[in-house]
């Protein structure tokens, strides 16, 4: 019997950097609730954005944001892990120095952006609408940071892959999410422990779980279930940590799932 459902969001749920979803979703989350099967959103975004993407029933979740680093539950929060700020002056320098990139780091709730392009600070805004500050440097004038990311569109991928992840990951926890972002956090987030703290939490077993995931920071979610899904458009490593493959969110894929069980 299923008792834990998790799912990422961006590319699983919905197209990247989505700022709505589809209102069957929602009813779903409601019907699952009302069966008393925990349900947990988890993502890469900073918590205010999932919060108002979910609004009609963020009293009924658990939030994973940033990737693990940041757990809230009904305005509490369950777990933060901060970065070692010794490593955040070599990293954020480095991260400047990619040309056509954009910066942003993350403390619980609020999103520093450190940009003047008017376009990726709408687009922020936006799409994703989270609670932000505009800074000249972040290094000064943020606090409390939990996630830096670099994004670049079309895809970062390349520079993630080849450089920053060889980089860094001995030191920081460094994954692609979505093909636009690289996300560093400290060596301990992982949605896949965030997900085993909320497990403990309810004394609910990997057996009893259900996760849905696309993208290479759902790995250690995906680990965390039997019942694991990756979505058609995943990458094939993604899909080697899956028991099933399902539909993309084109096609409403973990709505397909969830609706059949």
């Amino acid at each position: 019997m299923i008792k834990l459902i998790a799912t990422d969001v961006d590319g699983t749920l919905v197209k990247d950097s989505s700022p709505e979803l589809y209102p069957e979703m929602i009813e779903k989350i409601k019907e699952l609730r009302e069966r008393d099967v925990v349900v947990c959103i988890a993502s890469g975004r900073q918590f205010t954005s999932m919060e108002k993407m979910f609004r009609e029933v963020k009293d009924d979740l658990i939030f994973i944001a940033d990737n693990g680093a940041h757990v809230k539950c009904r305005g509490n929060d369950m777990h933060v892990a901060k970065m070692n700020e010794e490593y955040l002056p070599e990293l954020i320098n480095q991260l400047r120095s990619f040309e056509g990139c954009e910066l942003i780091c993350e403390a619980p709730g609020l999103t520093y952006i450190e940009s003047r392009n008017q376009d990726f600070i709408d687009f922020i805004k936006n799409q994703y609408r989270c609670d932000y500050k505009v800074v000249d440097d972040v290094l000064a004038e943020g606090n409390d940071i939990i996630k830096a990311s670099i994004f670049r569109r079309p895809s970062i991928r390349r520079i993630g892959e080849e450089i920053l992840i060889p980089k860094w990951s001995e030191r920081l926890k460094v994954t692609m999410a979505g093909e636009d972002w690289v996300d560093f956090m400290d060596k301990s987030v992982d949605k896949g422990n965030a997900l085993k703290f909320i497990q403990n939490f309810f004394g609910i077993k990997p057996e009893e779980t259900m996760v849905f995931g696309d993208n290479n920071n759902d790995i250690g979610m995906l680990d965390r279930a039997a019942e694991s899904y990756a979505v058609e458009t995943a990458p094939d490593a993604v899909k080697a940590h899956a028991a099933h493959i399902c539909p993309s969110w084109k096609d409403k894929g973990v709505y397909q799932i969830l609706k059949d069980l």
